[in-house]
């Protein structure tokens, strides 16, 4: 990853998941930009991602539907891509929507007020597997204590388990 810029977390802002994991990171990529695969792992179980839409390019689409246990469905709404490196990086944002144009009126998958960030996903080989790096940046101290109370490492680690489980039935 010599050419690719890594974020700089900031523990007042942003929450970080880094783990090492026993596949390639082209199956890691896959698995993050296929929505078809996406959406056999992106929501903790007993939650599941029922629809994904993923136009991979900057400005292009980032869109999830998840479902609860009781049959509701959430859209997550229309979010942006900001960076894609082929196998190494994904940055994307639920500011944006397609286009880069700003969201007016977002609406969080819980019913609450929106919880607007941006993520950065790196995967970088390692031995026999990939060192897989999650950073959720938010825009201020609450947003990012909001995020960790709504159960980011646990949740964020449980969809991880759930891709590398998925990769390896491939």
């Amino acid at each position: 990853m010599s050419h690719v810029r890594a974020h700089q977390p900031d523990p007042r802002l942003d929450l970080v998941l880094e783990r090492v994991v026993d596949v390639p990171r082209e199956l890691v990529w896959k698995a993050w930009t296929d929505p078809e695969q996406l959406k056999k792992w992106f929501t903790p179980a007993p939650w599941e991602t029922v629809d994904c839409e993923i136009d991979l390019r900057p400005g292009g689409i980032f869109r999830t539907v998840m479902r609860s246990p009781e049959g509701k469905e959430f859209d997550n709404g229309a979010g942006c891509y900001l960076e894609v490196i082929e196998n190494e990086k994904l940055v994307w944002t639920s500011a944006l929507g397609p286009g880069f144009r700003p969201v007016l009126h977002p609406s969080g998958c819980d019913g609450e007020e929106d919880m607007p960030f941006t993520a950065v996903i790196m995967f970088e080989p390692h031995d026999t597997g990939t060192k897989y790096t999650a950073v959720a940046i938010h825009p201020d101290e609450a947003g990012r204590r909001r995020h960790e109370e709504m159960g980011f490492h646990d949740g964020w680690s449980a969809a991880l388990d759930q891709l590398v489980a998925v990769v390896k039935s491939w």
